[in-house]
């Protein structure tokens, strides 16, 4: 009988096609990775891959062996997973994906009472502005938005993600508080530029009664982090646009003012990420069901 650890180092080693970018996933060296292809090879007597100092790519008969094991690798790692301690408790490093500001602000804090109840879970957290490849790159689990629904992948509704314009009660003591959208091209602007697009950010904003106005925010300050224009905002240095949930509690603290509280931008929802399994991962399904349950009850 193979071991999981060889067929493991196969199979993720045919899906990125390299020993190093596997060893990365399967948290082990290049030289075990290869080792342990090679222990499958001579124990089955077929070269899988054929390997040049540029490129790993699998044989023919590699291509047909990855093709029988299917699914079934996957359904394996989920029912070993899914195997706790003797107590019955779920247990194991949670890998996840957090969109910082949000992450921060509220995932963040719901993580004393979720260790308390899991105490045998190690969260490894990942805080970052990116759609994360769940599968590929080994996460449990993702919090964000603008993620593809990619086959394999389940999304569950945290929360909406309106966009509002914010600035503090220092910066507009000053200046006139706009009436639409538009009179935003009379203030200073604080503005986002996407990280993966390089392009600021543009928004149509609409009021209660169905108006939608496009937003002209100057560009006068462009940051490129949510986190970071909220500061600036606090500062004082501006208008900016941002995620009600990123500035619910500086407006309730009065650090920042929303501005245009009639109208909003729609972003989509922010959501729980998480690959689909016949057999989830103990650790993982009860840290999505502690989450939504969290989100649920406020």
């Amino acid at each position: 009988m193979e071991t999981l650890a060889n067929l493991e180092s196969f199979v993720r080693s045919a899906e990125t096609g390299s020993f190093s970018a596997a060893a990365r996933l399967l948290a082990l060296t290049p030289a075990a990775v290869s080792r342990n292809v090679a222990i499958l090879e001579r124990n089955i007597g077929v070269r899988l891959f054929q390997r040049s100092t540029r490129k790993l790519s699998l044989t023919e008969a590699g291509e047909r062996f990855l093709a029988s094991i299917g699914g079934n690798l996957q359904a394996l790692q989920a029912a070993i997973s899914a195997v706790t301690t003797d107590r019955g408790e779920p247990a194991g490093v949670l890998k996840i994906s957090l969109a910082p500001t949000f992450g921060i602000g509220h995932i963040l804090p719901l993580l004393p009472a979720f260790l308390a109840r899991y105490p045998l879970i190690r969260p490894e957290w990942h805080f970052e502005n990116r759609p994360v490849d769940l599968i590929a790159e080994g996460y449990d689990a993702a919090i964000g938005g603008g993620f593809e629904l990619t086959p394999g992948v389940i999304s569950r509704t945290l929360a909406p993600a309106q966009v509002v314009a914010v600035a503090s009660p220092t910066y507009l003591a000053s200046r006139p508080l706009p009436k639409t959208p538009a009179d935003l091209a009379g203030h200073i602007g604080i503005a986002m530029r996407g990280s993966l697009t390089g392009r600021i950010r543009q928004w149509t904003m609409r009021d209660g009664a169905g108006h939608e106005m496009p937003v002209n925010l100057n560009e006068n300050i462009v940051i490129n982090d949510p986190a970071a224009m909220r500061e600036a905002a606090i500062l004082g240095l501006g208008v900016t646009l941002l995620v009600l949930p990123d500035v619910q509690a500086n407006i309730q603290r009065g650090e920042l003012v929303r501005v245009l509280p009639d109208w909003h931008a729609d972003a989509g929802p922010i959501s729980l990420y998480y690959p689909s399994r016949t057999l989830m991962p103990a650790k993982t399904r009860v840290f999505i069901d502690f989450v939504v349950e969290a989100f649920e009850r406020s």
